[in-house]
Formats: C-alpha cells, sequence, structure tokens
C-alpha cells in the first residue's frame, strides 16, 4: 500500500531512502518517532474535524433549571 501512495507522486526507493536519512540527519533518532506521532495525531484530528464528528468528552449541557434557579415553578 505505501508503495502505492508514493508512486502515484513518482517517488521511488532511492528518492524515499533520501529523504528518510535527511530527516534523521536534520532531526536525530530521538526525534523522528516524536514527529510521527504528532503528524498522525494532526491527521487524525483534521479527518475527524472535517467529517464533522463531534468530541465524546464535551461537558453535558447545563439545563434551564440550573441557569436560572429564581423562575422555579413551586
Amino acid at each position: 500500500m505505501i508503495s502505492t501512495v508514493f508512486a502515484a507522486f513518482g517517488l521511488g526507493t532511492g528518492e524515499l531512502l533520501l529523504i528518510f536519512g535527511t530527516l534523521l540527519l536534520l532531526f536525530g533518532g530521538a526525534k523522528l518517532p516524536q514527529l510521527g506521532s504528532a503528524l498522525g495525531s494532526s491527521i487524525r484530528n483534521f479527518k475527524k474535524g472535517f467529517s464533522g464528528e463531534e468530541d465524546k468528552q464535551q461537558p453535558p449541557q447545563a439545563k434551564l433549571e440550573d441557569v436560572n434557579p429564581g423562575n422555579r415553578q413551586s
């Protein structure tokens, strides 16, 4: 699957090795996993926002009775 994705951009094995080697030299071995996870979470959040999914951890909506307790009927 990865080879078909990069083939669409015209990148071969040599070009990919050159890109990954350059990234390794620029950022170092310790920073690459952090960059990969940050990129993955960014893509995941973008897809979630684009599809219109809402966060499942939103706080519950306040009820009208809780907001305005002076208008209660007893």
